[in-house]
């Protein structure tokens, strides 16, 4: 395990609220080695002493859970620097300092707004990192797909040519056990395993569903649903989803098989945009008052401060997708996010075929078929709805479901279990570089669509269900 961590934008809200918390995670589960350093880098010209108390402070907010003694013992083990990351000179003396004689491989976050990512990049390929350092990039990974295939350039060239080696693309949904365990979970039931296929399935939802509103995110106006979450963290899922089966423990064949489902992801044409795709921003209402959300008010989404309504961001994106291989042709994928919702939905839900004609459960007037929903914000959020077809059968409705495979109770949270990957000079909860720019070519002639005005920009009720089902599915 690397043993220097070097935290650039540690005086950020990423940092403050995910990553110093994943370590006194790592630390009080005894995940980090002795003499462990954490250097903190930023453009704010504080010492080591008021980076420690913006830690603590973070720390007793959002790492309350973890005992105090092993928060104050990571505090006092932190140390800051201020450093400018687009200045090499500033970079090789950090650097320097981190490790004496440039002998030990380091390990380097950027935990950074995304403009910063190519001067960063450049400035560490014209330095050069020690051997065997490595370097985690935060999503978004890119605004398009040029910039994907930009980024990737850049990260080759800071590593030395040996970009999938040392470097880790960050999804912090990869660090989710509940995702982590859909294929594990496949494979431990043969019986499921058995019907995961279009012969069986009509739709696979994937649902990212929040209660909250924008909630000021700066920059979220120029990104939208689409890219904020659908480009990333949904087609994960999606891949986790629709992979042929792989070890396991083998993470080169984990990655490969994702990759090959992303690849199979069929592009929609700009016509199919406007009939298998919508998209939405919320307008004034009472938020709900769960899922994170207070139940107050809010205004229209063209009127938060920070948003150029003449921009068009969406803050709803519904998508159906197919995917071309003989697992799943005739199988439809729908992706469907929105803030402002009534209810915190974030999983996925397999739609099986109806009667044995195999007509669609969506068919208007057929009959509903049976679901299995695998939630992704617990382990123990797995449920089957069952439905009887026989005269006098019992309402139809949701019962809990035990499955092998399930995953324990996690002892560490997404962010911790990414670190500690990242750490450990692992790659399976990390992005490849060829999987980021599938990523991106399966959202860009949506993008692309809708920027033209097509389909139009429709509004929802901050606080309601968002879009009502469409009347025919595309």
């Amino acid at each position: 395990m690397i043993e220097r961590l070097v935290l650039f934008g540690a005086t950020g809200d990423l940092a403050g609220r995910f990553l110093l918390p994943a370590l006194a995670a790592l630390r009080a589960d005894g995940r980090l080695p002795e003499g462990f350093t954490v250097t903190g880098a930023a453009g704010r010209d504080w010492d080591n002493e008021r980076f420690r108390r913006f830690a603590g402070e973070q720390l007793a907010e959002y790492a309350a859970e973890v005992p105090a003694a092993e928060r104050a013992a990571l505090v006092g083990a932190l140390r800051y620097r201020r450093a400018d990351v687009t200045d090499p000179d500033a970079l090789w003396e950090l650097i320097g300092d981190v490790t004496p004689h440039r002998s030990a491989p380091i390990a380097v976050y950027l935990a950074l707004p995304p403009g910063l990512f190519p001067p960063a990049l450049t400035s560490l390929a014209e330095i050069g990192l020690p051997p065997g350092s490595r370097v985690a990039v935060e999503k978004p990974f890119g605004a398009d797909l040029a910039d994907a295939r930009l980024l990737n350039g850049l990260l080759d060239r800071a590593c030395g040519g040996a970009a999938e080696q040392l470097v880790f693309r960050v999804d912090h949904v990869l660090g989710m056990a509940t995702v982590q365990n859909l294929l594990g979970m496949r494979l431990a039931n043969p019986w499921l395993d058995a019907c995961w296929n279009s012969d069986h399935v009509e739709q696979v939802d994937v649902l990212w569903e929040e209660t909250l509103a924008q909630e000021g995110r700066a920059g979220y106006d120029r990104s939208g649903a689409v890219k904020d979450v659908v480009q990333n963290h949904m087609l994960q899922v999606l891949a986790m989803v629709a992979m042929e089966p792989a070890a396991i423990d083998d993470e080169h064949d984990l990655r490969d098989a994702k990759f090959a489902a992303l690849r199979s992801v069929r592009e929609l044409r700009p016509d199919e945009v406007a009939t298998r795709t919508r998209r939405a921003r919320y307008t004034a209402g009472r938020l709900a008052d769960t899922g994170g959300a207070d139940g107050g008010e809010v205004p229209d989404y063209a009127e938060e401060e920070g948003v150029d309504p003449g921009r068009g961001t969406e803050t709803y994106a519904d998508l159906f997708l197919e995917i071309d291989t003989p697992r799943w042709v005739g199988t439809r994928f729908r992706l469907r996010t929105g803030k402002a919702l009534a209810e915190r939905r974030k999983g996925v839900v397999v739609r099986f075929r109806a009667g044995r004609s195999g007509q669609a459960s969506s068919t208007p007037g057929g009959p509903p078929a049976s679901e299995l929903w695998i939630g992704l914000d617990g382990p123990d959020d797995i449920r089957l709805r069952l439905i009887g077809w026989s005269a006098g059968a019992p309402e139809p409705g949701w019962v809990a479901l035990a499955l092998a495979g399930e995953p324990p109770e996690a002892t560490l949270p997404p962010y911790a279990r990414v670190l500690l990957d990242f750490l450990s000079g692992g790659s399976t909860l990390s992005v490849r570089g060829d999987m980021a720019e599938e990523a991106w070519r399966v959202v860009t002639p949506v993008l692309a669509a809708w920027a033209g005005g097509s389909p139009p920009l429709l509004e929802y009720p901050a606080g309601s269900a968002g879009l009502p089902p469409p009347g025919d599915d595309p």
